[in-house]
């Protein structure tokens, strides 16, 4: 119920600490068109896109009626801020101490109670726990929606790969850089870059002025520093890359944490809220919905190819319902804290679904929400599932003398990416003729890009819309390069929720090369999908020069028997009777990931590719297995 009508100051110049200003717009609680003289609660987001955009201003528009102040800030060189040639992406440096700085400024004026609420997604959640580890004293609750914490391992890098939605991303925030928006020759170099995304994508190694990214020096610069710093050094181990060295410093604040099973940040925001609660007394929340990434926004009940049910959906209204509810606990001056008898921790338990095709042509998966003490879940038994020469998988172990097996990964044929956990990676099309083109130039080009990769899950058959993908385009258990282990047909469902891992036994003709895994829930097939359907659960990466530690390199020796150990993200999905669980290996996940060209060169600075002929070792000395989560079932077929 709206009590108050809304007024704003827009671009209200405020100073940081060392003269920089950044762009504030206040909204505030007003009757008759004038301010209500009366201190309220704020609710703060720090962003380095536009403020004005819509899926900021609805939060003004929802929560200012309600009595709360709503402070929109443009980050530091960005938008109608001041320029001062720090913004480094992920890596910009002053992002902490200016979030302490909008806190000690709004904590100051008469209109604030001294309480703030921080709100947003992705960078706008970046800022919320950079601002967090400053520990100002009028920060008094915060909600990051699926925030990396750790760049080295949940953004730009994992398992010792790029992960190239951030060479896309570098190219959204050139195309609004200050130097760039308002320059017509620049503007339409960096447009032209993502119109022709998918040459770029194969022109690697990349190189300083080879791109666009040139009329954006600081930004050219953390695309080669993403691409070709593989290893952990300095440089990711400073605060604005790596919270997790700092969450000691972190504000002993109330704090919920959410994100999607597809999002590319379960494994950091888990590790948050375990952290979290692990170190501060303040109430912690975590929420894991079936959705990538900001989908919790979203409102419909599929992500990509799968159907989680209309409970699956949270949508725009709900979104702002929880955080009122959440932040109400906290902020006004008679906040009463959390409820005693709210659960910490809620996930949705992907599967049981029907698995036939929904009327809007998706997979029925199904799902259910869940309420949990803790994460990881104390009754979780790590359960190995071992790799047997047959292609198998099986908790039993292998026998002495099974075979290995074997196959060849080309870089020039890499394994396309289908589905999976990482942020879209959108194109711009080529212009349309006639009407098609009138229309477009008074669209905003960001609102004209179409997906290139699209994040979440996917049958593993390539199609000709999945960029990568080769006529005739097989089911990728089909593919030579790529090793299928399955359990037979389940005669009871099992339920996987949490964190695991794949532990191989590898040898390979390169010097460096990649292992890939991927797990994969086996829909059965019906007569919606004949051939059943693949339906990809989560994957990841090793770099083999990296096996023994990010902060060194070991090569291989050609031929040797090495252990390797790949982290998946955590998941929750109830593998149903009649499905199997599959584990694939292989060697590339591209354009997700970066390619190895299999020469042990510096990273990002090869000068050829070689074919490396890699081998999986599943005997009795050499036991490769996957580590699974299983949650005991009653026997009524429930979670225990």
């Amino acid at each position: 119920m709206s009590t108050y009508g809304v007024n704003l100051s827009k671009d209200v110049m405020v100073p940081m600490r060392d003269g920089v200003r950044l762009a504030f717009d206040i909204y505030r609680p007003a009757r008759h068109g004038a301010f209500v003289e009366s201190r309220f609660p704020t609710i703060m987001l720090h962003t380095p896109y536009d403020k004005t955009d819509r899926r900021y201003s609805e939060i003004a528009d929802y929560f200012v009626p309600k009595g709360y102040n709503v402070v929109l800030i443009d980050l530091r060189d960005r938008y109608r801020s001041d320029a001062s040639g720090v913004y480094y992406h992920a890596a910009t440096p002053h992002t902490g101490r200016d979030g302490a700085d909008i806190c000690d400024w709004i904590g100051a004026q008469p209109w604030s109670n001294g309480r703030i609420g921080t709100v947003g997604s992705s960078y706008a959640a970046i800022t919320q726990v950079r601002t967090a580890i400053e520990a100002p004293k009028n920060l008094t609750a915060i909600w990051p929606d699926v925030v990396p914490t750790n760049s080295f391992q949940n953004q730009c890098r994992e398992g010792g790969a790029m992960q190239q939605h951030m060479f896309w991303a570098l190219f959204i925030h050139a195309q609004d850089d200050q130097r760039v928006r308002d320059d017509p020759v620049k503007s339409a170099e960096v447009w032209d870059n993502l119109r022709n995304l998918r040459q770029m994508f194969r022109a690697t190694p990349w190189k300083a002025g080879q791109t666009a990214l040139r009329h954006t020096p600081e930004l050219e610069a953390s695309l080669l520093d993403y691409y070709t710093r593989g290893g952990y050094d300095s440089y990711w181990d400073r605060v604005e890359h790596n919270y997790t060295k700092f969450w000691e410093q972190h504000a002993d604040i109330p704090v919920t944490m959410s994100t999607g099973w597809y999002d590319p940040f379960p494994a950091a925001d888990t590790e948050y809220f375990t952290a979290m609660t692990r170190l501060k007394k303040s109430p912690m929340r975590l929420i894991v919905g079936p959705w990538s990434h900001v989908g919790m926004r979203g409102e419909a009940s599929y992500c990509h190819q799968v159907d989680f049910g209309p409970q699956s959906v949270w949508g725009v209204n709900r979104y702002f319902e929880e955080q009122l509810s959440y932040f109400s606990r906290w902020l006004p001056d008679d906040a009463t804290g959390q409820p005693a008898d709210e659960a910490p921790v809620r996930i949705f338990v992907m599967g049981g679904g029907s698995g036939r095709k929904t009327p809007q042509g998706k997979l029925d998966h199904g799902g259910c929400w869940r309420d949990e003490q803790a994460w990881p879940l104390d009754r979780a038994v790590p359960t190995p599932y071992f790799l047997r020469a047959d292609g198998g998988l099986s908790p039993q172990g292998p026998a002495p003398g099974e075979a290995a097996r074997q196959f060849s990964y080309d870089p020039a044929h890499p394994v396309p990416t289908l589905g999976g956990l990482y942020c879209a990676i959108g194109e711009l099309p080529a212009g349309g003729a006639g009407m098609e083109q009138a229309w477009a130039r008074l669209l905003s080009p960001v609102l004209r890009l179409r997906d290139l990769l699209s994040p979440g899950p996917v049958d593993q058959k390539e199609a000709p819309e999945f960029f990568g993908s080769e006529a005739p385009y097989p089911r990728l258990a089909d593919r030579a390069d790529v090793l299928v282990f399955q359990t037979p047909p389940l005669t009871e469902a099992v339920e996987v929720t949490g964190p695991m891992t794949v532990h191989l036994w590898i040898s390979s003709s390169a010097l460096d090369t990649d292992f890939t895994a991927k797990l994969i829930d086996v829909h059965p097939a019906n007569e919606d999908y004949p051939a059943g359907f693949d339906m990809l659960i989560n994957d990841s990466i090793i770099r083999c020069r990296y096996r023994e530690g990010y902060d060194k390199e070991v090569f291989l020796s050609p031929g040797e028997v090495v252990p390797v150990t790949i982290v998946l993200p955590p998941t929750s999905n109830l593998f149903d009777r009649g499905h199997r669980i599959r584990v694939d290996i292989s060697s590339s996940n591209w354009p997700r990931l970066d390619l190895n060209p299999n020469t042990g060169e510096p990273m990002g600075r090869h000068t050829h590719t070689v074919v490396a002929e890699q081998r999986v070792y599943s005997d009795a000395a050499h036991p490769s297995h996957i580590v699974l989560p299983v949650i005991p079932r009653a026997g009524d077929g429930t979670s225990a």
